[in-house]
Order: C-alpha cells, then structure tokens, then sequence
C-alpha cells in the first residue's frame, strides 16, 4: 500500500501553516496504523524534504498521546525485520476521509 499519494501530498498543508488555528479548525488529512499494534499517526501538516523524504507533523497516538514530527521514511522503515523477524508494515487508513479534526482525534478513547 502508498503511504502518501498524489492527493494527500496536494491537501496537505505546509508545515508550521496551521500554528494559529483552534485545534477545532485543523484538519487531519491522513491517518496511518500500526495493524497488529496501538500506535496511530495523524498528520495534519506535511511538506517534502530534501532527499525526497516527507516530514509530517500532527497527533501521535502511541505510549503517549502528543503533537509531533514523524517522517515517511520512519513510517515505512519502523517495521522492517528485527533479527530476521518480518513485521506486518505501517498502513494508511483509506477510508479515514478528511472531516475529521484534531480536536476530535484528541479526545477520544483507544
């Protein structure tokens, strides 16, 4: 599975754009899972690297629930073998839709 399409690149606002808005008002544009896991990625601001790689910034629901920096290459490296084992990868949730906002993936529950 694409991690980042066309779409998402074109919808994804720059980083540090959204500073000033009520987290009512940010929208997430993606959402990316951990399938077996209880980790979720939501990136509500994105912009290419030099290098070709993507920095996202937006929620990270993991051991902790904060606002942060992620990158593509993180996402589509963070489950690559450890010591031969091979993991189910990173997924983007396809039927995510971009009505949701940071305010409503803050508050709720696991």
């Amino acid at each position: 599975m694409k991690l980042l399409t066309e779409e998402i690149k074109t919808k994804l606002p720059k980083l540090r754009t959204q500073d000033s808005k009520d987290s009512k008002d940010i929208k997430i544009i993606v959402k990316f899972f951990d399938p077996v896991g209880s980790w979720t990625w939501y990136a509500y601001e994105g912009e290419e690297q030099e290098g070709g790689d993507w920095l996202f910034f937006g929620l990270v629901r993991g051991f902790e629930v904060e606002l942060g920096y992620f990158s593509l290459r993180e996402l589509e490296t963070c489950k690559e073998g450890v010591r031969g084992i091979k993991a189910l990868p990173i997924e983007r949730d396809m039927h995510f839709g971009y009505e949701h906002t940071l305010e409503e993936v803050t508050n709720q529950r696991r």
